[in-house]
């Protein structure tokens, strides 16, 4: 059992490992968004709390965010649980440290899956995916047998999401490096970081988080 951080920018496949550590290990993938709509979902406290403030337009604040995973983690996983989306700054990793101490549990490993900017920009705005059955293409490195059609389901509903373009992914990067980025350091003063290469093949990507949690 153990509990992680994957550690990335947008776009680095951080849902994609973390899905696949969930059926591997029996781990939670812990993301903040899914916690925030779980919450509204099911009417708690805490939910028509969230949902008052999300109406108002305002931002959930951290306190409410470590409530929600302090929630989820009294559930318990047998394989441990990966954050994911939190911590996003060096304010929240350190009421990630409190909530830990205070819960009695540790975080065993940072995983930083390190990307080439360049590179990365050029997978993220070729991706597109199957409007019917979900799955995921590629412009260079993975397209459809025949144009326009998928492979899977032979829908020809092949979409782009509206903010898989370079401008965006550019300023969704420059906010991860002025935010996030910090937490590389932080975890690394901590004795917990390892990197990954981010770019390899999803494959030789799951064979290296899996040998540092071995």
């Amino acid at each position: 059992m153990a509990n992680i951080i994957l550690l990335g920018p947008p776009g680095a496949g951080k849902g994609t490992q973390a899905k696949r550590l969930e059926e591997t290990r029996g781990m939670v993938q812990l993301s903040t968004g899914d916690m925030l709509k779980e919450a509204i979902a099911k009417g708690t406290d805490l939910g028509r709390r969230v949902e008052g403030i999300m109406a108002r337009g305002e931002l959930v604040t951290d306190e409410i965010v470590i409530g929600l995973i302090e929630a989820k983690m009294t559930e318990g996983a047998r394989g441990g649980f990966i954050f994911d989306g939190f911590p996003r700054t060096l304010k929240q990793a350190d009421a990630l440290a409190e909530l830990m101490a205070r819960t009695g549990s540790r975080l065993d490993r940072v995983i930083e899956m390190q990307v080439d900017d360049a590179a990365l920009v050029e997978r993220i705005t070729g991706r597109f995916t199957c409007g019917n059955c979900g799955a995921v293409y590629h412009d260079r490195t993975h397209p459809t047998k025949v144009p326009g059609v998928c492979d899977a389901c032979g829908s020809t509903d092949l979409r782009r999401r509206a903010d898989d373009n370079a401008e965006t992914l550019k300023t969704r990067l420059m906010e991860y490096y002025k935010k996030t980025s910090p937490l590389i350091g932080y975890y690394y003063a901590k004795g917990v970081l390892t990197s990954v290469d981010g770019l390899a093949d999803v494959d030789t990507v799951s064979s290296a988080i899996a040998a540092v949690l071995d």
